[in-house]
């Protein structure tokens, strides 16, 4: 599927090993990930935006996806499913909190939430345990996933002519990072938008199995940052910085850090409302 690149969203993906997957999966993914040519974050994008044009629109697919990002770890094959229809449920249950119930109404009628409601809970009550393996950020990548990663971990090219900006970390490393940040943090805030993250990020990747990869992608995002900033993006390293500071007691630096830091992302975010 081609087209103009769609630019919202960064994504937090975790890659689990082939022997994660119960049978009959670990055989269809072993079988996936030998095809020549696979669709990506974009095509995905694309589908769910077609998705929304009939009426009334599709909220939720009818079918889970049976795509997944594939990548190779130390000679081990780890898949990161798509699993699509779960994340719309869960960002229609994430839209219904967040958005002013006019803006949300003219974009998914009452009618249309309200059945994908039903259909998520018979779901659940059938796949208890199920989670998602990736998580989006619209407009901005949230600051509290750069401390999953560390500066030598940062991928940046641009050589095919589409830049691409992302970290990768393994599953041991991305947890010891964020229980560190996390008690830096609660040492000097014991409660905040930045804890509650931490603690969620890390229930989270609790998930998954031990030998997993963890990466960030910056996603579309790269299509609406310029290349200049992107080439001069540390953000994993200024978090880095921050969280240093909070261990030795410079709350001053900190905040200066994780203040620079949020307001360049903000920035970024707010991009969505330019004409």
């Amino acid at each position: 599927m081609t087209g103009p690149p769609v630019p919202y969203a960064a994504y937090l993906r975790v890659y689990e090993p082939l022997a994660a997957f119960p049978e009959p999966e670990r055989t269809y993914w072993a079988r996936y990930a030998r095809r020549a040519r696979r669709p990506g974050a974009q095509d995905e994008l694309r589908r769910a935006l077609a998705g929304l044009l009939p009426v009334p629109p599709v909220a939720v697919p009818e079918q889970e996806s049976g795509d997944a990002f594939v990548a190779e770890v130390g000679g081990v094959l780890c898949v990161c499913p798509w699993r699509t229809r779960l994340r719309a449920w869960l960002a229609l249950a994430e839209a219904d909190r967040e958005l002013p119930s006019p803006v949300l109404e003219a974009a998914m009628p009452p009618v249309v939430r309200r059945q994908a409601e039903a259909d998520y809970e018979r779901w659940r009550e059938r796949n208890p345990d199920a989670r998602p393996w990736l998580r989006s950020a619209l407009w901005h990548v949230p600051v509290r996933w750069f401390l999953l990663f560390s500066e030598d971990e940062r991928e940046y090219d641009e050589t095919d002519g589409e830049p691409l900006l992302r970290y990768r970390t393994p599953m041991v490393q991305a947890r010891r990072r964020l229980a560190r940040g996390l008690r830096a943090v609660r040492a000097e805030v014991q409660e905040g938008p930045l804890v509650d993250g931490l603690v969620d990020v890390g229930r989270w990747l609790e998930e998954f199995h031990p030998r997993s990869l963890v990466e960030l992608d910056y996603g579309g995002l790269v299509h609406t940052i310029s290349r200049e900033d992107l080439a001069a993006d540390h953000s994993a390293a200024e978090a880095a910085e921050g969280v240093a500071a909070l261990r030795d007691g410079d709350t001053e630096r900190a905040g200066e850090v994780f203040e620079r830091l949020t307001e360049r992302w903000r920035a970024v975010q707010e991009r969505q409302f330019a004409s």
